[in-house]
């Protein structure tokens, strides 16, 4: 008998079992998507930059009335844990300490990239939008611009338009926060 080579499809409690026994021991940065484990790019300081930027930016405007979650998994289905750059997340009183949040607590998922901006666009904006992730932005180191999608569905996001500097971004489940894209991908001192 003749079977096909199939990969092995891991399930998020693998997922977890495997971090349990110290499969894979640091540094190593992996992260769960559509059940096969991915090896994430390392930070490089261009990018760790502009994560501490959003982070201090988004800081600045939401005060109590979101939770800013920097690199940390969220749960989509029973197969996928990415570990997105920024996710602003609806207030939970326990900050997600029982549990990983998932498509319905997110209101903006962010995703900083400029060695990945392939597989990020190709992997990770159909997962985001086939998930429900309402709103997902890719901000394109290489182009300087930032990516915005909007109206998620099954075939992808409905909505999608390229902002550069010069432009003002309001999120769409956040209208007290206006953000200049300039202001996320300047260099230098300007806060």
């Amino acid at each position: 008998m003749n079977r096909a080579h199939r990969k092995h499809q891991f399930t998020i409690s693998e997922w977890h079992k495997m971090g349990e026994y110290k499969i894979f021991e640091p540094p190593a940065r992996m992260e769960l998507i559509e059940g096969e484990i991915i090896d994430m790019a390392p930070i490089g300081p261009s990018h760790g930059g502009r994560v501490k930027r959003l982070n201090h930016l988004f800081s600045k405007q939401l005060g109590d009335s979101a939770i800013i979650s920097v690199q940390d998994p969220i749960q989509i289905r029973d197969d996928s844990e990415p570990e997105p750059d920024i996710a602003i997340l609806r207030p939970e009183p326990n900050f997600y300490t029982e549990r990983h949040p998932m498509p319905d607590d997110i209101l903006l998922l962010i995703e900083v990239s400029d060695t990945t901006i392939n597989y990020d666009r190709n992997k990770k904006v159909p997962l985001y939008a086939n998930n429900g992730i309402v709103e997902f932005w890719l901000v394109d180191l290489g182009e300087e611009t930032i990516e915005i999608y909007l109206e998620p569905h099954s075939q992808g996001y409905a909505q999608k338009r390229i902002a550069k500097s010069g432009e003002i971004l309001i999120p769409s489940q956040l209208p007290q926060v206006t953000m200049a894209v300039s202001d996320i991908l300047v260099f230098g001192n300007k806060l």
